[in-house]
């Protein structure tokens, strides 16, 4: 019988985070760099999105660094400037890769539409490419997808429930408009 050789899963420890709004998990690297932030309540979506960006993963309980549990401690008092603090490492496709460093850039107390998004990385065209990214994104809060909405400035979709989005919306200042 010839044995073939197994890929060995990737290690990753967990911590979790009273916030107002929840649990929130924290997935972290050997180096302490943030890969995963998700709510308890959705933690199948985030081991789903971690085994699709990195195979096998082993999440062992592991407090996340200090000074990451501090930043976000900070940002959920209202310190707002504390999320780009916060070392992460992702992975995903270019195209995801180029979302997801779009969405760090967008400020605090301010929102963004899908179609926006596409043409602020020179792909104007793929709003609904943007859309899959942004859902697809491992780390919550931190790359702030919350920020991005309808072109109509209605809230649409958040990985995390949409009275989250609109808690986090209204905590960075953002005026959020009632459902129709």
């Amino acid at each position: 019988m010839v044995s073939r050789p197994t890929k060995l899963s990737v290690r990753f420890g967990l911590d979790r985070l009273t916030t107002p709004i929840g649990i929130a998990l924290l997935v972290t690297d050997a180096e302490g760099a943030l890969r995963a932030l998700d709510w308890a309540d959705y933690e199948h979506r985030m081991r789903e999105l971690l085994r699709l960006h990195y195979g096998a993963v082993d999440l062992s309980d592991q407090p996340a660094p200090a000074t990451m549990r501090t930043a976000l401690s900070g940002y959920f008092e209202g310190d707002l400037g504390q999320l780009s603090s916060i070392a992460w490492r992702i992975a995903g496709t270019p195209f995801q890769q180029k979302v997801w460093t779009a969405l760090a850039q967008i400020p605090a107390g301010t929102t963004m539409s899908y179609g926006a998004l596409a043409a602020r990385i020179d792909t104007p065209k793929a709003i609904r490419a943007v859309g899959h990214a942004n859902g697809s994104n491992p780390i919550s809060v931190v790359l702030p997808c919350h920020r991005l909405i309808g072109a109509d400035g209605s809230l649409v979709k958040y990985g995390g429930g949409l009275e989250r989005k609109r808690w986090l919306l209204r905590h960075e200042g953002v005026e959020v408009r009632a459902p129709v």
